[in-house]
């Protein structure tokens, strides 16, 4: 029986560090074979789940072994395997899956990037447009489709498992009209509307994103009356005035990108409008390994940074916002409320 490990000595615990990618990649190879789907309620034998997978028993085994040392699925006396906490969210239907956010972080292109980490940090910037000849969302849609959809895919399931806790905080009331910008699918301005019933709200994404929008917002859904979709980027414009923008979680790209999407916003809104600043913080969470990686693959990616509470300060009164109050969304998220200076 395999069993997690206690805190090995230092030489042993960088052994293990350097071998990450192994764990990494048993995630991915686990979330594509549908492990945690198959496996049910009750512990089963390798012998079934591989043939519930379609794989070989033996090399099954030897995935699951290695998983267990990490506390994602458990192993029995009798070697059956069941779920644990962790392996029950890389099923796809688990109301906190993260069986997407696993694929996302483990796609072919972060292979490619990840040992090119040392140039990115020789020169600030990143390193897919030299690896792929173009930037990397172009690439995504050009070249890579299944990593989109994977990325797209990702991108929802954290925006609703988010969206609920975001309408929860903000008080709009007052307020006739909201603006989700760069808002994926829209599930926070849906949530917002649902909680506000004579509030008005815009959608602003890629059109290949808000296609896909959720099916609150689209004709025939529980809250098209009161939304507009607008296909767009808001790196390029924004062509409509709300009483308060919304951007979550977008602000991430090259310094040049952000201050355009922050002078866009400003421009539509105007003087004194509400813009609200939704992201996660490098320097006040409660899971910095996982928030220092995401930074080191957005430096890879796009160029891009994860914030400080100080350099998203800065971003925000550099594009000429006054910052009214900072508060955590949940245990991952913070708001920066702010006000167009006027």
């Amino acid at each position: 029986m395999t069993t997690a490990p206690t805190a090995p000595p230092p030489p042993m615990r960088l052994r293990e560090l350097v071998f990450g990618a192994a764990c990494a990649a048993a995630l991915r190879a686990a979330a594509r074979l549908g492990v945690a789907d198959a496996l049910g309620d009750t512990p089963m034998t390798v012998a079934d789940l591989a043939a519930a997978v379609k794989t070989e028993p033996k090399p099954l085994r030897r995935l699951l072994r290695a998983l267990t040392c990490y506390g994602v699925f458990a192993e029995g006396k009798d070697g059956s395997f069941a779920h644990t906490d962790m392996s029950l969210l890389l099923r796809e239907d688990d109301p906190h899956s993260l069986r997407y956010i696993t694929l996302w972080c483990t796609e072919p292109w972060t292979w490619d990037a990840w040992p090119l980490l040392d140039e990115a940090v020789r020169t600030g910037g990143n390193v897919v447009e030299g690896l792929y000849g173009k930037e990397f969302f172009t690439y995504l849609n050009e070249d890579a489709p299944r990593s989109a959809e994977v990325f797209n895919r990702a991108m929802t399931t954290s925006s609703r498992q988010s969206a609920q806790d975001v309408a929860a905080l903000l008080d709009l009331s007052g307020c006739s009209s909201v603006a989700d910008i760069g808002g994926g699918q829209g599930h926070v301005v849906a949530s917002l509307l649902e909680k506000y019933p004579t509030m008005q709200g815009t959608l602003l994404d890629l059109p290949r994103v808000v296609e896909n929008a959720d099916p609150r917002l689209r004709e025939g859904g529980s809250l098209a009356d009161r939304v507009r979709i607008v296909p767009g980027d808001c790196r390029e414009a924004i062509p409509f005035r709300a009483d308060v923008y919304v951007i979550k979680n977008i602000l991430e790209w090259d310094d040049h990108s952000t201050a355009r999407a922050l002078r866009n916003v400003i421009e539509a809104g105007g003087p004194g409008t509400r813009v609200v600043v939704i992201e996660n913080l490098v320097d006040d969470t409660p899971s910095m390994r996982f928030s220092t990686a995401m930074d080191l693959l957005l430096l890879l990616n796009v160029g891009g940074a994860k914030h400080t509470t100080d350099s998203m300060v800065g971003r925000l009164t550099d594009a000429g916002l006054v910052i009214d109050d900072i508060r955590p969304v949940n245990p991952y998220l913070h708001a920066f409320d702010c006000t167009v200076s006027r």
